[in-house]
């Protein structure tokens, strides 16, 4: 029976899901489509070169063993690359076909150049205070926005190492544009400030700008209403690397969208790099144009997630050491532990508690730090981490944190293991597979057994449940 080219991509994708971390399989392989299978030859189709690129850097020695093992010692992988990169709305995407022995670029469609209409005239510059005469473009960058004050974590290392790649060769990498996204306050406009400051550091001669798509928004009404459309439009296609905040915010603004569509080609197609960020990926974004998100696809998007506890820990201990203050590190870690999600409300915190033991000349301690975050997320409903949570049923049972998401079978684990799953469950809003994916990487099937154990014990042994009122105290703390 011959098998089908579906079958065998899913047949492959169970063994490499277990070969890979939820995360990569999510961003690398979920997006790839199964396309064909002829001759022992599957054919999968990847979103970008970029992609391909990536899988064939990272991936291909657990590729190859895949399809080997699925489709034998003959059985070959090739890559249908789509390429959406031409200007002509009506044509449809390219798509390459590139064996995995056979790496070779892939050439842009041939495009058109617009005409400058103002050749030999001078371009208003929509950053210039009227009346003073400057040539030089201001930057807009933060100088503290550097990567050297960006703490690399598992929650953006991809987006990160893009923008690192983009900054020592803007405009000449498969990242552009280069789309960042993410919550509010996880660090991406950070990480476009420093993406262009490394970018001035390394091409003293490139002209870099940031600008908030707000900015540009009502840049250009100004432009509409003084007639200097044509200046607006050339001013920023002579930019060398154009970096756009929060482009959400072209949402509902077809005007807006539709010059920002005409400078973009032109930046493009002349190799001048793009960053771009949004709170969203281009295929959550409403109310923007299906030409200006097909190029938003072009090259490499990338999320940063919240980050994790070891990575807040070393946001706050880069802020105490550039402040030239000394914290005790217990008080680091309960700052870690109690907000989680938002880089700049941790940030906040800190400085709230210096301010705190400044104002008030008290020293820095650990019932400062409580009573200050009391304060700081007073009336709003904070949710407990499902990590604090575990650090305190680990430390109530002198438990290493580590040991508690381990294999271990060991009475005292497995139980402090099903008391946290039991709090994660009850006291925040996690599924039961985030929660076991937290508590050892177990499924929801576990997490369920925990709390109905968790429960008996409570009703059944006194001693359990004057434990279990201990720690739920602790957490509230």
């Amino acid at each position: 029976m011959q098998k089908d080219h579906i079958q065998v991509w899913e047949n492959c994708l169970k063994i490499i899901r277990d070969n890979t971390n939820a995360q990569s399989f999510r961003t690398w392989f979920d997006p790839i489509v199964p396309v064909r299978l002829e001759n022992s030859v599957l054919t999968i189709q990847v979103p970008s070169q970029f992609f391909y690129e990536w899988l064939e850097e990272h991936y291909i020695d657990l590729l190859k063993k895949t399809i080997k093992k699925e489709l034998g010692h003959d059985g070959q992988l090739e890559y249908s690359i789509i390429i959406d990169n031409t200007f002509d709305e009506k044509r449809p995407p390219i798509t390459v076909r590139v064996p995995t022995s056979n790496r070779k670029e892939i050439a842009n469609p041939s495009v058109t150049m617009p005409i400058d209409i103002n050749k030999g005239n001078p371009i208003r510059n929509p950053f210039v205070i009227p009346g003073l005469k400057k040539i030089v473009v201001q930057s807009q960058l933060q100088p503290s926005k550097s990567f050297e004050n960006f703490i690399e974590g598992d929650c953006n290392r991809l987006a990160r190492s893009a923008g690192f790649a983009v900054a020592n060769n803007p405009g000449g990498t498969s990242f552009n544009p280069l789309f960042i996204y993410s919550d509010v306050g996880l660090g991406k406009t950070h990480l476009a400030h420093a993406i262009g400051i490394q970018i001035k550091n390394n091409f003293p001669n490139k002209t870099v700008l940031y600008v908030s798509a707000e900015k540009f928004g009502s840049q250009f009404v100004e432009a509409v209403k003084s007639n200097n459309t044509n200046d607006f439009v050339h001013f920023y296609q002579m930019i060398d690397v154009l970096i756009i905040d929060d482009v959400q915010f072209f949402s509902g603004k077809e005007k807006t969208q539709d010059v920002f569509f005409h400078i973009f080609n032109h930046l493009h197609q002349t190799a001048r790099q793009i960053v771009l960020t949004s709170d969203r990926p281009p295929v959550e974004m409403q109310g923007i144009e299906h030409r200006l998100l097909s190029r938003f696809k072009w090259g490499l998007s990338a999320d940063l997630q919240a980050p994790d506890f070891e990575t807040r820990v070393a946001i706050l201990e880069k802020k105490i050491y550039s402040d030239g203050i000394e914290i005790p590190k217990e008080v680091v870690e309960y700052l870690a532990y109690s907000i989680t999600n938002n880089i700049r409300e941790l940030e906040g915190a800190l400085i709230s508690l210096l301010a705190q033991s400044s104002l008030n000349r008290k020293s820095i301690n650990l019932e400062l730090a409580k009573q200050m975050i009391d304060v700081f997320v007073k009336n709003s409903a904070r949710e407990v981490s499902i990590d604090y949570i575990q650090k305190v049923v680990c430390d109530y049972f002198s438990i290493a944190l580590d040991i508690i998401n381990s294999k271990t079978r060991k009475r005292e684990v497995v139980q402090a293991r099903q008391i946290a799953m039991f709090f994660a469950k009850s006291m925040t809003k996690s599924s039961l597979a985030t929660i076991g994916l937290h508590c050892g990487n177990k499924d929801h099937a576990t997490v369920l057994h925990a709390c109905r154990t968790v429960n008996n014990l409570m009703e059944t042994d006194k001693s359990f449940k004057n434990y279990i009122d201990d720690i739920e105290k602790r957490i509230k703390m």
